[in-house]
């Protein structure tokens, strides 16, 4: 009875101090904004990695001594640092863009709650506005039409994933929409093998699921015998059938996150082709918007050249001689014209930036046609690296 007595007693000091957690880290955000509005004037960059290195090093050493392990400390004030720099990036895009804000902020994703689009609207909106209104659609192109149309002022599109690839049908859209790319979001995306009721996977006959998970679980999924696959629009509505049917032989690939708002259970975690599996999400909107300068951006735009030898290498020589990296460079074929590609650019560089525009005078005198789909923050957050030595050793440097 007094080991009861005891264990319980220890988990009222744990839940204390895991109160008391939330409120240093509460309060740690709000100093992080102070720090953003003093950025404004002197229009110091976002990050400055130097101290960043400076704080983890010390955190380190400060762990050691508390004996806490140096990449558990690490890891910790990376999300944390994660989080400060995301969050003092979007009060600086606000304050950027005051004509943009909407006392209703509408966005349309794909599928219903519980879809990876669903997720990553509310992570990417959470950091921006109180709630949002939710519009889920069958299909991408619907979206970028409830855009245009008025009926949301944000769609969330899935560009590009880790596992399977580009996704060729969002390419295709951005060549004809008059919309812009506004924002991005790197979303994890950590796939299971979910059921209504507790089973094996061996009494799973059926598996409702959309393409794209499909693809990326393609490794996990062949290994299985006598299952038939249903494909449906989205990954929700795969959740919903299964929740429907609420039969122990049906699962659905999905997210345990998405799983749970559909009351469903994972048999099987990880069952992705690759461990680290990420999908990456653009925002469109009817307006461009301003990148406030002290933030990293991106610009993304389409080029078609003339059909010569060299042509695309002449191009890309353009962004070079103006010190502009190249992040992502995808081609497509131009609708109409066969053998004829369109190339999309994503580059580390902001529009409005002296080098960005030298290189667009040049590109419009030697390309065929040149369409910017947007200028945006850059929410690819790298980690902070800090010296090999304080990972792999015991005592402090």
């Amino acid at each position: 009875m007094s080991k009861v007595v005891v264990l319980s007693q220890v988990r009222e000091k744990i839940t204390a101090l895991d109160q008391e957690l939330l409120k240093l880290l509460g309060e740690r955000r709000q100093l992080s904004l102070s720090v953003a509005q003093s950025k404004i004037d002197t229009v110091k960059n976002v990050r400055d990695e130097t101290r960043e290195e400076e704080l983890l090093i010390d955190l380190i050493q400060r762990g050691h001594k508390l004996g806490l392990d140096a990449h558990y400390v690490a890891k910790l004030f990376h999300v944390i640092i994660e989080d400060s720099v995301l969050n003092q990036q979007a009060w600086l895009q606000e304050r950027a863009n005051v004509q943009h804000e909407s006392p209703i902020t509408r966005v349309a994703f794909l599928g219903a709650k519980g879809s990876y689009s669903y997720l990553a609207s509310h992570r990417y909106f959470s950091r921006r506005v109180d709630s949002i209104v939710e519009i889920g659609c069958d299909s991408f192109d619907s979206i970028i039409n409830t855009v245009e149309s008025g009926q949301a002022e944000f769609g969330m599109l899935p560009i590009e994933n880790t596992s399977s690839g580009s996704i060729n049908e969002v390419y295709d859209l951005l060549q004809h929409t008059s919309l812009s790319i506004v924002g991005e979001l790197t979303q994890p995306v950590e796939h299971c093998l979910l059921t209504s009721q507790k089973t094996s996977i061996e009494a799973i006959d059926t598996i409702y699921c959309h393409a794209q998970p499909y693809q990326q679980c393609a490794k996990f999924l062949s290994q299985l015998n006598n299952v038939k696959f249903e494909f449906v629009d989205s990954t929700a509505a795969a959740m919903a059938k299964v929740q429907e049917l609420n039969t122990p032989n049906c699962a659905v690939i999905g997210s345990q996150e998405g799983g749970v708002l559909y009351d469903l259970i994972s048999v099987k975690d990880k069952v992705a082709n690759q461990k680290e599996n990420h999908s990456r999400f653009i925002v469109v909107a009817r307006k461009a918007v301003d990148v406030a300068v002290q933030i990293p951006a991106k610009t993304t735009f389409i080029m078609s050249t003339h059909q010569q030898t060299g042509a695309l290498v002449d191009a890309l020589l353009v962004l070079k001689e103006n010190n502009i990296g190249i992040k992502k460079l995808e081609s497509r074929p131009i609708q109409g014209n066969p053998w004829e590609e369109m190339f999309y650019i994503d580059v580390d560089c902001n529009l409005h930036h002296t080098d960005m525009q030298s290189a667009l005078n040049k590109l419009n005198s030697i390309a065929k046609q040149i369409k910017i789909l947007g200028c945006y923050p850059s929410e690819s957050i790298q980690a902070t690296p800090v010296p090999k030595v304080l990972l792999e050793s015991n005592t402090p440097v």
